[in-house]
């Protein structure tokens, strides 16, 4: 099943009629198989990993499929799709590594949900580009296009993220963000409670929803010793964790997972302040099954420790999966659910 956005390029897919296409952040379906019954060839970097997992049993030799931040290569095409980003911020990043990979005169097509932001297309585009045509309006989207008319600046990490001193209960650190990460120039009020109350842990730990890697900095900066592993589903966090774990001289392994799915270890901990939202649906299923999981990948006498909204049914997913439910802090906001498995 096609995504509106998806099902709107679709629409206009004659846009596209044997060029060579990349398609940008592109959302949980298989579109860019879809566009081959019209493109010559199709590249598409996925900036969420499970939505390359969706994908990569269709690569083939005229389907060429990426996650990460960046393309692994300077190919050009004659056309580059981007879907909008949820975030606003993240936006400006994906036109600029459009126009780095599109030729001469090439044509850029964004679509996006109403609701996304995609009306603040025609005030966003970089004067790199013509100003936006709006090609077309359904399924609750907007398809616009836009030609290259001049060379992009390159793209250089340092101008898309912020960095920032920290002061927390561990010590001092310096926090890297790239744009579109979740708290993305200042830290949250979960992770703040979370670092007010860490707790000694032991052996291998997992930084779950890694983020910008501000629990494994701190957790590190008080107990070096720890073993840590950080997993997230976003690229741009995955860049951001890294940024941050070198900006602080720390070490951890950084991979990519959807859930729990890629981790291979069990674990003497599990620490997260995990994320709750599916594209613009707030769902409580990642958490769900990530409680789930977690019991399987602790050791024994390993301990999960996570931070919850508190309108969040989390209590008795906890208590399913562990036996009891034991909260070790709160606040008008939010719990920390702390349990060893036993």
């Amino acid at each position: 099943m096609l995504t509106n956005a998806s099902q709107a390029i679709l629409r206009n897919i004659d846009l596209i009629t044997n060029q060579s296409v990349l398609v940008l952040n592109y959302e949980g379906d298989t579109l860019p198989k879809a566009l081959l019954d019209t493109a010559a060839t199709v590249s598409a970097l996925a900036l969420d990993f499970h939505h390359h997992l969706i994908m990569q049993p269709h690569a083939c030799s005229k389907l060429k499929l990426y996650f990460g931040h960046q393309l692994p290569n300077e190919d050009s095409f004659d056309s580059v799709i981007v879907y909008f980003p949820k975030s606003k911020a993240l936006a400006p990043y994906l036109f600029n590594l459009a126009a780095k990979h599109l030729k001469p005169q090439g044509q850029l097509i964004v679509v996006g949900e109403n609701k996304s932001g995609i009306k603040s297309l025609p005030k966003q585009l970089p004067d790199y580009f013509d100003a936006a045509f709006k090609a077309d309006n359904a399924r609750h989207c907007i398809v616009y296009t836009s030609e290259l008319n001049q060379t992009a600046p390159a793209i250089k990490l340092q101008d898309w993220c912020s960095q920032y001193p920290l002061q927390t209960p561990q010590g001092e650190i310096t926090i890297c963000n790239m744009v579109g990460v979740f708290s993305e120039k200042r830290l949250d009020e979960g992770t703040k409670l979370l670092l007010d109350n860490l707790p000694t842990m032991r052996g291998k730990v997992l930084d779950f929803g890694c983020g910008a890697g501000v629990i494994t900095a701190a957790l590190l900066k008080a107990q070096p010793q720890l073993k840590m592993a950080c997993v997230d589903i976003n690229a741009m966090a995955l860049l951001s964790c890294e940024l941050t774990l070198k900006a602080n001289n720390l070490n951890a392994e950084v991979f990519a997972s959807d859930g729990l799915a890629q981790t291979t270890h069990q674990y003497d901990g599990i620490i997260s302040n995990p994320p709750f939202h599916d594209g613009f649906a707030s769902t409580t299923d990642i958490t769900t099954e990530f409680v789930a999981n977690s019991k399987e990948r602790l050791t024994k006498g390993g301990l999960f420790h996570i931070v919850a909204n508190r309108h969040l049914p989390y209590s008795e997913c906890i208590a399913e999966h562990f036996g009891s439910v034991n909260v070790s802090a709160e606040n008008n906001r939010y719990k920390i659910y702390s349990n060893i498995k036993r």
